[in-house]
């Protein structure tokens, strides 16, 4: 979902509740929390999406008989899980241990059943979409080139790039995901003017120089995640939310259909933009801890799910200290799927436990936002010991 939403966002906001009236839509740090909850609840209504479609079954998140409530000191302040959810403008918060939910709680205006959009969380989607069509032998392999599955990208800055490497974003591609600049890449890949029968995305990314070595240098970048997708939707030959379904989200026992931002040229986003309530985003943590199985499947390939969330390049950037296959990786042996403006699912193996939580933040990132809401895992983490 584009930054910088226009009209279509004026529009749905202009009709929502009255305590969120129509926002100056240039620049979506000028809402309030009311406003970007509306906005982030009803992406349908402003966006084309794709459905990825639930199942007949519900795998149940049965409630534990002990239920927490952590407490916790950041910045000098004192917080409990109402105090915190105010400070980060959170609309959901589920834990799991063992895959029963230990705490839940809903703010903004939100109930169980409403989705929310996940911004960058999709990119973990993706990478559990990648691993599917190569435990299905639609990609050859980690080695794959991209070529192979887009050969309009030969004589580009991607020919010679391998999957592995459009995973863990080592192009070397140039890129600016740069989300307070309307001319970045990230604002411009999904909305460009395209070459005529050229998918958007194709014909944006084939375009971008080489700006460091193959293989050398850490870029975060939504268009390599959107790539992706082309990658994947190519070699199973459908669309990504018809696999999603087909693969994870009925099988897996999904409760609600998802939605998928779609691009100009009507294809899902790899790197961004699921709708999903928060019990759905929890299940996706929790399908990570089960090891990829859904309907008494195996989904991914062996080793596939240690690989992919392990700590396989370092990064400079505030969420964690190092990435796998479009998971970002913690030296504690946790990993998390994150999106901006708050969203994450965030999970610890060695204990079980996932923590999902979807937020509204006025920044898209924010260092301390994200160090306050570690400090919170951490005190539940203590919670359950």
């Amino acid at each position: 979902m584009p930054l910088l939403c226009g009209l279509a966002c004026a529009a749905v906001l202009a009709g929502g509740v009255e305590t969120a009236p129509a926002p100056e839509v240039s620049d979506m740090r000028s809402w309030t929390p009311q406003q970007r909850a509306l906005a982030f609840r009803s992406v349908e209504k402003m966006f084309p999406v794709a459905d990825v479609k639930r199942g007949e079954r519900v795998r149940p998140l049965p409630v534990a008989d002990r239920q927490i409530a952590p407490t916790f000191t950041y910045g000098g302040q004192s917080h409990d899980v109402a105090s915190f959810m105010a400070a980060q403008d959170v609309s959901g918060l589920l834990v799991l241990q063992d895959g029963r939910i230990v705490l839940e709680r809903y703010g903004l205006g939100r109930g169980p059943d409403d989705r929310w959009t996940s911004f960058s969380v999709a990119k973990s989607v993706t990478s559990i979409l990648m691993g599917a069509a190569i435990a299905d032998g639609r990609v050859a392999g980690l080695d794959a080139e991209v070529t192979e599955y887009v050969p309009e990208m030969k004589g580009s800055g991607y020919d010679g790039v391998t999957v592995r490497q459009l995973l863990t974003m080592t192009s070397g591609v140039r890129w600016n995901e740069d989300y307070t600049d309307p001319n970045a890449d990230v604002a411009r890949v999904g909305a460009a003017v395209t070459e005529p029968g050229v998918n958007p995305v194709v014909s944006y990314m084939r375009k971008l120089p080489r700006a460091h070595t193959l293989g050398e240098a850490f870029t975060y970048n939504t268009g390599e995640t959107d790539l992706a997708g082309v990658v994947v939707s190519r070699a199973v030959g459908k669309p990504l939310a018809r696999y999603l379904s087909e693969k994870i989200w009925a099988p897996y026992g999904m409760e609600q259909d998802a939605i998928w931002l779609l691009d100009a040229g009507g294809h899902e986003r790899g790197g961004c933009c699921m709708s999903m309530t928060l019990r759905d985003y929890a299940r996706i943590g929790q399908f990570m801890l089960d090891g990829g199985v859904a309907g008494g499947q195996a989904v991914l390939p062996a080793g596939w799910i240690g690989e992919a969330t392990g700590a396989l390049v370092r990064t400079d950037q505030p969420e964690r200290e190092a990435y796998g296959y479009f998971w970002w990786a913690q030296g504690d042996g946790s990993f998390a799927a994150i999106g901006i403006h708050g969203q994450a699912i965030i999970v610890y193996p060695a204990e079980r436990l996932v923590v999902a939580m979807n937020a509204a933040w006025k920044d898209a990132r924010s260092e301390d936002r994200y160090r306050e809401r570690d400090a919170f895992v951490q005190a539940v983490r203590a919670a359950l010991r």
